[in-house]
């Protein structure tokens, strides 16, 4: 019979939590460990080896996939924060009518299926008799990781105290000024946020750029989709692993920024 001391919600709870995280992350360390696998067939154990990473850097097509995607991600992020940040502060500033409906519209392709944007936008190119390649792609991913800058920034804009503004301005600053010495400072954490979730969502596209990349245009999801079907590969464990340990620093880059920006003591 079970008694408080060997049953409670909360042991209940941790158990769950370390069955969750198990089942996210163990896939990944296996992941990562058979990167260093001797065996081409990549099943059993059979010695450690760097030989994945050593002919990783030597097969040209998966390093000019590996280009494009990085290309095309730097473009949508600059792109997505631009957009993001002028709906976000267009959205705050103003009351117009719509505003809701705007907002609505905006945040669509965040719900919407992947397949159904890329037919849409597929159809969309063929219609305007846009030819696919680095352009219908960089488009497409635009549109659906702009709204994630817009909802970041517009999170923290709602978040601001409107009399710092207010203050700057009756102390003699322009408007410019004080978005620039006021706004800009306490927006950095929303872009670096949005920035880093606009950059993840293009790199690691697949569906969407499925549809609407060229021949000269593939990127790395589209290249490890490619080589999957014919068979296990090793150097793809080996480049998931790289693309992992990039993604970690990007967080503890993300994680730093925020703290510095939260803590005055710290920039000093």
């Amino acid at each position: 019979m079970w008694t408080g001391k060997f049953f409670s919600f909360e042991r209940l709870g941790a158990v769950w939590t370390a069955l969750v995280l198990a089942f996210l992350y163990l896939p990944i360390g296996v992941l990562v460990v058979y990167s260093f696998n001797r065996s081409r067939l990549n099943v059993l154990w059979e010695g450690f080896t760097l030989r994945w990473y050593a002919e990783l850097w030597h097969n040209r097509p998966l390093l000019e996939a590996l280009q494009n995607s990085l290309v095309i991600a730097a473009i949508v992020t600059a792109v997505s924060l631009v957009l993001g940040t002028t709906g976000a502060w267009l959205l705050y500033r103003y009351r117009f009518w719509g505003h809701r409906m705007i907002h609505a519209l905006v945040s669509l392709p965040i719900i919407m299926p992947e397949i159904i944007i890329g037919i849409s936008l597929l159809t969309f190119f063929a219609a305007i008799a846009l030819p696919l390649g680095f352009t219908t792609v960089v488009i497409a991913h635009v549109t659906f990781s702009f709204p994630f800058v817009l909802i970041a920034v517009q999170a923290r804009l709602a978040g601001l105290d409107p009399a710092l503004e207010e203050a700057a301005l009756d102390l003699g600053a322009t408007p410019l000024q004080a978005f620039r010495y006021i706004i800009v400072p306490l927006l950095r954490p929303a872009w670096v946020a949005g920035g880093l979730m606009a950059f993840t969502l293009s790199l690691d596209e697949l569906v969407v750029t499925y549809f609407t990349a060229s021949a000269r245009s593939v990127t790395l999801p589209l290249k490890i989709y490619g080589l999957a079907k014919i068979g296990l590969n090793p150097m793809l464990n080996a480049l998931s692993a790289l693309l992992i340990g990039v993604t970690l620093i990007a967080l503890l880059f993300s994680s730093h920024v925020r703290q510095l920006t939260r803590s005055p003591s710290a920039r000093s």
